[in-house]
């Protein structure tokens, strides 16, 4: 009967860490193909119920990225005035807002900002992320320890690097690419 207990255990613990495994995943659509996401739960608990809530409303379809800079990070996010389907679509705008709920407290971790990251845009105040979002093009050590990372780009890199960039300096973007949508996997 032991037997069958640990068995019964094993087997439950096998299907329940596949089933957490596939809820931390998320599929980005862009116009050049699908990213794959996966999600740091354990490291920002806080954000990656936020990403996930907003995105699983479809509150991230059609928002562009609005500050794009080669070499560096791809900016979207903004749900307020980002939304290019929206009435409330400002593209000058764009990066100023984010949703109606309050904002995040800083969930700062070990995870380095290295290609693919996913990390929460922010002001000044640590504690201001709501809805905006990074993806890093490349290593930015500079900003570990200063922004909540809550996931990682595990496949389909390759069409971020697609998202057109915007002026070197700035990163304002001009006609704008922007997230088809973004699911739960």
């Amino acid at each position: 009967m032991k037997k069958y207990i640990s068995l019964f255990i094993i087997f439950f613990s096998l299907i329940n860490s596949s089933l957490n495994a596939k809820e931390n995943k998320m599929i980005l659509k862009l116009k050049y193909g699908e990213v794959e996401i996966e999600l740091y739960p354990d490291k920002a608990p806080n954000h990656v119920k936020r990403f996930k809530e907003l995105a699983d409303q479809g509150k991230y379809d059609n928002v562009v990225f609005h500050r794009v800079i080669d070499g560096f990070m791809a900016q979207s996010g903004d749900v307020k005035f980002g939304n290019s389907s929206s009435p409330s679509f400002n593209i000058s705008l764009a990066g100023t807002g984010g949703s109606d709920l309050p904002d995040l407290k800083a969930e700062f971790s070990d995870i380095a900002h290295t290609r693919g990251i996913l990390s929460a845009a922010r002001s000044s105040d640590p504690n201001s992320a709501n809805s905006q979002f990074f993806i890093c093009f490349e290593n930015a050590p500079h900003l570990d320890r200063q922004y909540s990372v809550f996931g990682k780009v595990i496949k389909g890199m390759e069409f971020v690097d697609k998202i057109k960039k915007g002026e070197p300096n700035s990163g304002s973007v001009t006609n704008p690419d922007k997230i088809i949508s973004l699911r739960s996997k």
